[in-house]
């Protein structure tokens, strides 16, 4: 197997907690934010970052605390080079770090090779079924990408660890990182008929066990693990229960089938959110259905997702597992009927400075459409409507007041809480 990139060490602003018997590092996350006219904006938050390994992809490096990478994939022919060319070019554009190309064939191959000549672009594969064009494809790409439920489909009498050895050789000799990319859709067939019909995520998970277990066997670690379902609720579970178990290997996310915006993004956020303020995840796919034209949508939509958790603006409830006040508020949308909300969050955090050593949730709610339910989870939650902002106390409401009245009553509130947390 040939040798791998030297990979970076966790960077500077890494600071450490406790996180069980691993040190868990916190990082000032680092986000991107491509606009229309090319500027880049830069905002942060401290973050808890699980600790996994440093994995490099062509010019990039994903894992080990650094910037969590936003990717894509053409949905062009990949046999039309102009097309796919374009595509590409768009992404790298709008931002993304990696992009996939699916190749099924050795035409497909054999455009891919013209593809890489064209465009400075960390590169990705997507076998599909036949592992064996990974040999064909790996010179002109930076990561390869195979499914274990997709294995079975090609050479059936073969052991799928024969497989897996092979592809971890063609990465080695060809300087390439791997994903191991388990689909909900396409489990192990093996692993799928050992579970109830209705547990998805447990074959999910033992498959992704199995094909990490053996690829650190070869010595083989330069790669992630994707765990993806339509289901945003899924998506959360089985990615949360991996990493409490392998919290060493980078984890790429994404709902797969998320379909068209805004819905599609809304239920990817949703599962973004409460994976990646517990410092789960190292790279970000956003899966949208849009026209060829618009398919720089899902980096925007990525880059935007990653801003907004870092600076708190949330649409569900999140802990972002630190020891102080966690104030979040949901990005602005067209749902919002009074742009006073906008303020009203900032004032919300000016005024609760004092508090901000103390663990304690405050949700700032745009919408009356998502905003009741959505506070449920905080320990004081605001959600507004044209007139008024209603109060409440986890799932318990306590008024609805004016905007220029709500403060105080939060404020009493919070006090309240914080007298209570003083004495325990």
């Amino acid at each position: 197997m040939g040798a791998e990139k030297p990979h970076p060490s966790v960077p500077a602003n890494a600071l450490a907690v406790e996180s069980g018997s691993a040190m868990m590092p916190v990082v000032r996350m680092s986000v991107r934010i491509f606009e229309a006219a090319g500027s880049l904006n830069v905002e942060s938050r401290a973050l808890p970052r699980n600790p996994t390994r440093a994995v490099a992809i062509g010019s990039i490096t994903i894992g080990c605390g650094h910037s969590i990478a936003v990717q894509s994939m053409t949905a062009t022919h990949t046999q039309d080079i102009a097309a796919t060319v374009g595509q590409i070019r768009d992404l790298v554009a709008a931002g993304a770090d990696v992009i996939r190309v699916a190749v099924d064939s050795r035409k497909d191959a054999d455009a891919l090779a013209e593809i890489s000549k064209e465009v400075e672009a960390n590169l990705a594969v997507d076998l599909q079924e036949n592992y064996r064009m990974a040999e064909v494809v790996a010179p002109y790409v930076a990561k390869i990408r195979y499914n274990p439920g997709h294995l079975y489909h090609h050479e059936r009498e073969k052991p799928w660890q024969d497989k897996v050895r092979y592809l971890a050789d063609i990465a080695g000799q060809h300087d390439c990182a791997m994903r191991v990319g388990v689909n909900c859709g396409s489990v192990d067939p093996d692993k799928k008929e050992k579970y109830d019909e209705h547990d998805s995520i447990s074959p999910m998970l033992e498959s992704a066990f199995d094909h990490c277990a053996f690829l650190d066997s070869l010595g083989f670690t330069r790669y992630a693990v994707s765990l993806k379902d339509s289901d945003p609720k899924n998506v959360i579970e089985v990615n949360k229960r991996f990493a409490a178990q392998r919290p060493d290997v980078p984890l790429h996310l994404g709902v797969t089938e998320a379909g068209m915006p805004p819905d599609g993004i809304i239920k990817t956020r949703i599962a973004f959110e409460q994976l990646i303020s517990r410092g789960i995840g190292d790279t970000i796919r956003v899966s949208l259905t849009v026209p060829n034209s618009r398919k720089s949508e899902e980096i925007a939509a990525g880059h935007k997702i990653l801003a907004d958790i870092a600076a708190g603006r949330v649409r569900s409830v999140v802990d972002y597992g630190l020891q102080q006040l966690n104030i979040i508020s949901c990005p602005s949308c067209s749902r919002v009927e009074n742009e006073a909300f906008i303020d009203l969050a900032a004032s919300v955090k000016e005024m609760t400075a004092y508090a901000k050593d103390h663990k304690i949730t405050i949700a700032v709610m745009g919408c009356r459409v998502n905003g009741p339910g959505e506070t449920d989870d905080a320990d004081l939650g605001l959600w507004c409507g044209p007139n008024f902002v209603n109060l409440k106390k986890g799932p318990v409401e306590l008024g609805a007041f004016p905007y220029d009245g709500i403060l105080p009553k939060l404020k009493a509130e919070l006090d309240a809480i914080i007298a209570i947390k003083t004495v325990k």
